[in-house]
C-alpha cells in the first residue's frame, strides 16, 4: 500500500512540475518590462573595453570596471557607470583623455554626464580641464558644466565656475572666473 502511495506521491510531483514548466514563456519583451519595472539593468558588464570604429578606423575607446546596460527603458535608455570611466578619442595621432568616477550616457540624445574627479587631457596642446560635473554632447563634440573648474594650459591655469569647449577644450568660455596666473615662458 505504501508502494501505491509513494508511485500516487510522485506522479502527482512530476505532473506539477511539468504544468509548471510549460506555464513558463520565454517572451523577451516580458522579460525586458520586468527588468525595466524593477529598475534592473537588462546587462552588466564587468571590466568593460569598447573599441568604436568608423571606416574600420578607431575613433575612441572606452574602459570602465562596470558597465550597466539600461537600454530597455523605453522614454529614457542609457548606460550608468558607476564605479568610473576612461574614454580615450582619437584624431589622427593625437588624443583626448576624458575620465570621471560615475558617469551616465543617454543613447537617444547622446548626452553624457560625468561626475567626480573628472579629467580631460587634450595629449596635443598639453591642456587638462578638472570639475566635478561634466555634460558632454558627443553629437556636438561639445563640454559644458555649471561647477567649479581648473583649467590649465601651457601659458595659464584658469580658475572659475561655469565652462563650454568644444571637445579638443579649444575655443572655451570661462564664466565667473576667480583667478588667472600666467605662468613663465
Amino acid at each position: 500500500m505504501s508502494s501505491s502511495k509513494n508511485i500516487l506521491h510522485k506522479s502527482i510531483t512530476v505532473l506539477f512540475i511539468t504544468v509548471m514548466l510549460f506555464s513558463c514563456s520565454n517572451n523577451t519583451q516580458e522579460v525586458r518590462d520586468f527588468l525595466a519595472s524593477k529598475n534592473l539593468p537588462i546587462g552588466v558588464a564587468k571590466d568593460a573595453f569598447h573599441v568604436y570604429k568608423d571606416s574600420g578606423r578607431i575613433t575612441s575607446k572606452l574602459i570602465t570596471p562596470l558597465l550597466r546596460d539600461f537600454s530597455n527603458r523605453k522614454q529614457h535608455p542609457y548606460n550608468e557607470f558607476p564605479k568610473g570611466i576612461k574614454i580615450i578619442n582619437f584624431e589622427g595621432k593625437d588624443s583626448v583623455t576624458i575620465t570621471g568616477n560615475y558617469a551616465l550616457s543617454y543613447s537617444k540624445t547622446s548626452i553624457s554626464e560625468i561626475t567626480g574627479n573628472v579629467v580631460v587631457l587634450n595629449h596635443k596642446e598639453q591642456s587638462k580641464l578638472e570639475t566635478e560635473h561634466l555634460l558632454w554632447d558627443q553629437n556636438t563634440k561639445y563640454f559644458f558644466s555649471e561647477a567649479a573648474f581648473t583649467l590649465t594650459t601651457l601659458k595659464d591655469t584658469i580658475y572659475g565656475v561655469g565652462f563650454e569647449s568644444k571637445e579638443d577644450l579649444s575655443m572655451h568660455l570661462a564664466k565667473k572666473t576667480t583667478g588667472k596666473l600666467e605662468t613663465t615662458e
